[in-house]
């Protein structure tokens, strides 16, 4: 894990930057400056290019993952032709998708009768899948390479950045919000051209065509690896998305941009998780490779405490002062805190499994992520279909509790048969109590007439009730060293 701590520790401090620029893009600046309807497009957007990019890449992004340590170790450096053999791959599937787009155009419009404001600017979602999926591609060298934190930074931060510039920029009328719409889709051009430019540098990265013996001798197994854990990313991409494009679809974007703000805050609690999920895939795949199986099951461990404490944290943070928030964006957004509620549960149900995902997928057993992320798509789709239409987002809130719920315990189940490995201790029920504790402490105290000095004198109590209790228990080794270290 020190890689992992050391690395993780910088990344966090990106990530926690990009949130803060993301949070205050959320929950300050769209919600004022845009409509409704238009700031739930900007989420319409992204999600589609997110599925679509996905879907784009024909699962080359896990072949990188997985077998970037055999080409580096039996190529040299400049023969390596995974780049110009997975770039050709995405390519042609980006290629499909406009064809696919292009013939079912009319189809895809009646379908957004509920959203006529996206089914007129959805020709925006091509160039925002492109460049989204170009980052994607380079971002899986950029973590083949160790650059995590400069990949984290590009995407988690830069991004949110150059959004907040756009959204000033319509603030002061120097751009229409039609213009923004238009250069939101090419968000990931800049950071994209930064990390080429980040990776030739490196000197172990090129664009070769030959292709190599090693490309010929890992073919079938690439084939046969790249399918199945693409079906699992895209599956699991589109159960994870599937909420808000049926909300989009069966409820409108001025539902959408709720739901999105109450994402947004519960997002907030992946932020450990992202960095050390980006720093532990490579870390993991090459103890399979050098069958040092007790690093994996370290890792596991570790992270399940780690991230459920980080992630329980940040979950009292939002819960405890979502009150001022609703107070501050209106009526229109009363629904934010159940939404809240039900889905940062879900989202601590899924840190608390720790790297269980990574595990499976740099594994021998990676087909078995496929037939999981089957099985939550299986569950997630009808969910979010008849609750959203019964309930409205606290239904697709609902769904995804449920959801969760289940992947989780099969994951779980079938890493504890096959390895006998199982994150859990007596330190995740000490870890629960200090929240409970916690939380109907803080929960009991009186709101203030003054929203924000409501919000610091929480914020505040909740820091010191919390951290001090987790770090005098000796829960958590990395968690320790962490808070010795910033204080």
């Amino acid at each position: 894990m020190g890689i992992i701590q050391k690395q993780g520790t910088r990344s966090s401090l990106f990530l926690l930057a990009g949130f803060i620029i993301g949070g205050i893009n959320t929950i300050f600046l769209f919600p004022k400056i845009f409509t409704q309807a238009e700031y739930g497009l900007t989420r319409a957007l992204l999600d589609t290019a997110t599925i679509l990019s996905v879907l784009a890449t024909l699962g080359t992004t896990p072949v990188i993952y997985k077998f970037s340590p055999y080409y580096q170790s039996l190529l040299p450096e400049k023969k390596n032709d995974l780049p110009f053999v997975t770039a050709m791959i995405s390519l042609m599937g980006f290629t499909l998708i406009c064809i696919a787009g292009y013939i079912f155009r009319d189809f895809i419009v009646r379908k957004l009768g509920k959203s006529p404001l996206f089914a007129d600017h959805f020709f925006l979602v091509y160039p925002f899948t492109f460049f989204m999926l170009l980052y994607t591609w380079l971002e899986a060298f950029g973590w083949s390479l160790k650059k995590t934190v400069t990949t984290n930074f590009l995407k988690e931060t830069f991004v949110r950045f150059i959004t907040t510039i756009l959204i000033l920029l319509v603030w002061a009328q120097l751009i229409s919000t039609s213009m923004f719409m238009n250069l939101f889709s090419l968000i990931y051009f800049l950071p994209a051209l930064i990390l080429v430019i980040i990776l030739k540098n490196t000197g172990k990265w090129h664009i070769k065509a030959p292709i190599s013996n090693v490309t010929k001798r890992f073919s079938s197994k690439m084939f046969t690896f790249g399918m199945f854990v693409f079906g699992a990313s895209f599956l699991n991409i589109a159960s994870k998305t599937v909420d808000s494009v049926m909300i989009i679809g069966l409820k409108g974007l001025e539902q959408t941009a709720i739901f999105l703000i109450a994402s947004y805050l519960v997002t907030l609690m992946d932020l450990p998780a992202r960095s050390l999920n980006a720093i532990a895939t490579p870390i993991i795949s090459e103890s399979w490779k050098n069958k040092d199986y007790n690093n994996i099951k370290q890792i596991y461990q570790k992270s399940s405490v780690t991230l459920l404490i980080a992630g329980l944290l940040v979950y009292l943070l939002v819960l405890l002062n979502i009150h001022n928030l609703t107070s501050f964006l209106g009526k229109d957004y009363a629904e934010v805190p159940m939404v809240v509620l039900i889905m940062g549960l879900a989202k601590l149900i899924d840190l608390g499994t720790g790297v269980n995902g990574q595990i499976i997928t740099t594994s021998t057993n990676w087909r078995f992520d496929f037939f999981t992320n089957v099985l939550l798509t299986l569950i997630a789709f009808p969910l979010n279909f008849f609750l959203i239409k019964q309930f409205g987002i606290i239904g697709a809130a609902y769904s995804n509790l449920i959801a969760i719920f289940v992947y989780n315990v099969v994951r779980f189940s079938f890493i504890y048969k096959k390895y006998g490995w199982q994150p859990y201790s007596f330190a995740h029920i000490k870890i629960l109590m200090t929240g409970i504790v916690v939380y109907l402490i803080v929960k009991n105290i009186p709101a203030m007439p003054n929203i924000y000095v409501d919000s610091i004198v929480r914020t505040g109590l909740i820091l010191l009730l919390f951290l001090p209790a987790i770090r005098w228990m000796n829960i958590s080794e990395e968690i320790n060293k962490m808070m010795k270290f910033k204080s």
